[in-house]
Parts: structure tokens; sequence; C-alpha cells
């Protein structure tokens, strides 16, 4: 068996030696080839190599953003059956695909899983989302995208990080507060939502677009607008039509419940299993997928993928 461990030396929460024992252990199981990331997208080209390569694993070690990176260069010819499998080893600050596959947030308890799943033989198919834009570009993501405040905040974070900052969640939290009160426009809403078959829905401030559930973690703690989002259904959106403080804090308050229905208020819209929805803003709108920043953007049509790539696990 041919496998490409793809490693971003720069995720959150693994050290060298801990990157060293992972790769150790799945030596002794495959004929491993390790590259490290030098820069952003570079997992993108390592994995697309892979793909072209033949390769029958490529394994993911890093955050939500490096498995993305590592998911769009394995599907930059689209899905086939001959793409190879993907195992994800998380060591980021959320890791939030690994964990809605149900995987451990330790990269050695998460290697063992993958390790177990390699000799077996075993995986798992599971549907993506894209996002394209108007220039023709497309890319997938993996759990989430979203347009507006989030967004925002992954920039600001993104910002953080550059200059020292460790991405841990009370910087998110800190983040999301000061940019709440300080930065984003709370006044003039610029999205619509575009639904086939559907009146399009104007005046929204922000949208979360979910493949699963939960949208993200803060820590532990699951935070969950879409709980009816997996990975064999279409896409869920939620959106808010006010950024006022009290259905902030009450949507907010909601997010955080175990729950089994979305997120409910009369300034929340909902849309349940998707093939296709639109995102369209008055002025440029800043956009993120899988909590990795992507510029502003104008319009952007999102389309569920299903049985898109394998997952060893």
């Amino acid at each position: 068996m041919r496998a490409m461990l793809i490693a971003n030396p720069k995720a959150t929460s693994t050290s060298q030696r801990a990157r060293d024992v992972l790769v150790r252990a799945f030596a002794g199981d495959a004929d491993v080839l390790v590259a490290e990331t030098a820069r952003r997208g570079h997992a993108t080209d390592l994995a697309r190599d892979a793909a072209r390569d033949k390769y029958d694993v490529v394994v993911a070690l890093g955050g939500d953003g490096t498995v993305n990176e590592v998911v769009n260069g394995l599907l930059a010819d689209g899905p086939s059956p001959a793409v190879p499998g993907l195992a994800v080893l998380p060591c980021g600050s959320a890791n939030v695909f690994a964990r809605a596959l149900g995987m451990p947030n330790d990269p050695i308890a998460a290697m063992r899983m993958v390790l177990a799943a390699l000799r077996a033989g075993r995986h798992r198919t599971v549907g993506l989302g894209t996002a394209s834009l108007p220039d023709g570009g497309e890319r997938y993501f993996t759990f989430c995208a979203g347009v507006g405040l989030d967004a925002e905040v992954v920039r600001e974070v993104e910002l953080r990080r550059l200059e020292g900052a460790r991405a841990d969640p009370s910087l998110y939290v800190r983040t999301t507060l000061r940019h709440f009160f300080r930065g984003t426009d709370r006044r003039r809403p610029a999205l619509t939502l575009e639904v086939p078959g559907r009146p399009p829905e104007s005046g929204l401030f922000l949208s979360f677009v979910s493949n699963t559930s939960p949208w993200t973690f803060l820590g532990p703690l699951p935070l969950n607008p879409s709980p009816l989002a997996n990975f064999n259904r279409g896409l869920e959106v939620f959106a808010m039509r006010s950024l006022k403080v009290p259905p902030v804090l009450g949507t907010a308050a909601q997010m955080m419940l175990a729950r089994n229905r979305p997120v409910q208020g009369g300034q929340v819209a909902n849309v349940h299993d998707a093939a296709q929805v639109t995102l369209r803003a008055e002025r440029p709108v800043a956009f993120q997928l899988d909590g990795d920043y992507l510029g502003e953007q104008e319009a952007i049509t999102f389309r569920s993928v299903a049985k898109a790539i394998r997952i060893v696990i």
C-alpha cells in the first residue's frame, strides 16, 4: 500500500516529536512518503500529485485548513472511485471535520483508529459541498461555509495569528465580541438568499451553509445552528435577519443547547436538505470555507455533492 502523509508543521497542537511517532506508526503498515507543507495551498498541490500518481491513501495531518486543502487536491479532477482514500489525523485548533466523523480529537488516538481501519480495509464515503464563484473558481468544503460576520471573525483571527496569537477558543471569543460591537456593519444587511423553486429572501446579515453538524466547536462545546445537517443529505442553511443584541443572544443560546431541530426565531431563516443555494451581496462580503478566510465576494453558489470522497475510518 502506498500512502502520502501530508503534514502541516505549523499545526497548533502537535509537536515535531509527536509527528515523528505518527509517521513511524504508519510506516509499519504502508510505504509512506512524508511531505510537509511550506505555504498556503501547498497541501492541495501535494494531494493532487498523489491522486494523479495513484496513491492508495493520503493522510492529512493538521487542522481543518489542511484537510480542506487535501480534499481539494484529491478532487481536482472530480470525484471518482480511483481517487485515493483520505485519512485524517487532527492536530489543529478545532478539528471540526474529524470530530464530526466521530474521531477523537487526539492525533494519537485518531491514528489508532485509522490504522485499524486500514488493516480491515474499512472506509466511509461522505458527501461534501462546493462553493462556486463568479470568476469560475470552485472549491470543496467538508463541514461549513460562512458569509458575513463569522467570516469577518475568521479574517481577524488570522491577522492576530500572524502577529503571534495562539488560536485557542478564547481568541475566537474575544475577537467575535470585539468585532461584533466595533467592526461589523449591524445596520445594513447585504445578503440575499436564492433557492431554486422559492422566492429570494433579502435583508440578511450573515449565513452559514453546513454540510454536517455541528457548525463549529467552542473548545469542547459544539455550536449547532443546523443539527439536521449530515454527510448523507443536502446542504443546510442558517441565516440572520437582524444583528441586534437580543436576537443574537437568543440565537447563540439555542446553538449551545443539545437539540434535534434547527435554531428557531423571527429573525432566523433556515433552508433544509438543499441541492443548491446562492448568496448574493449588495457589496463585497467576507467569505470563509472550513474556517479558512477566502476574501470578499458578491455572489457564491453552493452545491451538495453526494458520495464525494472515501474516508478511512
